[in-house]
């Protein structure tokens, strides 16, 4: 996975306007889901498809919900975020993934480079602002 610069503050004048982003965020711990529809419902534009507590949850909701974005955690019990990943780029490419964790990137794993996902967040750092450039950086084109 490419290193990019969520940080670019031009970035947020490159956003489409218009259409609401819906997220679909998955992660096996209740408190950070809850966490994570708070900061989707208060960043504009942006909605809170729903959530899923597993990869194979998370598979089965993307039929469901369409997301345009997922935010996934990277620990998870049985098919972990990476694998998770790589099987959602399969399926629906256009599907912006970004790998959230507690832990910092050089403590994770080399497998999480290559898995298809667009950007990686520590959770510390998911907010409005993070959001909306993460989304302005890596949405598909039309």
């Amino acid at each position: 996975m490419p290193h990019h610069d969520v940080s670019d503050p031009g970035a947020l004048s490159r956003q489409a306007a218009g259409a609401t982003v819906g997220v679909l965020v998955v992660d096996d711990q209740a408190v950070f889901r809850a966490t994570a529809f708070s900061v989707i419902e208060a960043t504009p534009g942006f909605e809170a498809l729903g959530a899923a507590d597993s990869g194979a949850a998370a598979l089965a909701a993307l039929e469901r919900l369409d997301p345009a974005l997922v935010l996934l955690d990277v620990r998870m019990p049985e098919m972990d975020g990476i694998e998770t990943a790589r099987r959602i780029a399969a399926l629906r490419p256009r599907t912006v993934v970004v790998l959230i964790s507690a832990e910092e990137p050089d403590e994770l794993e080399t497998s999480v480079q290559g898995c298809g996902a667009a950007a990686f967040v520590r959770k510390r750092e998911l907010a409005p602002a993070l959001l909306r450039r993460i989304w302005a950086l890596h949405r598909p084109l039309p």
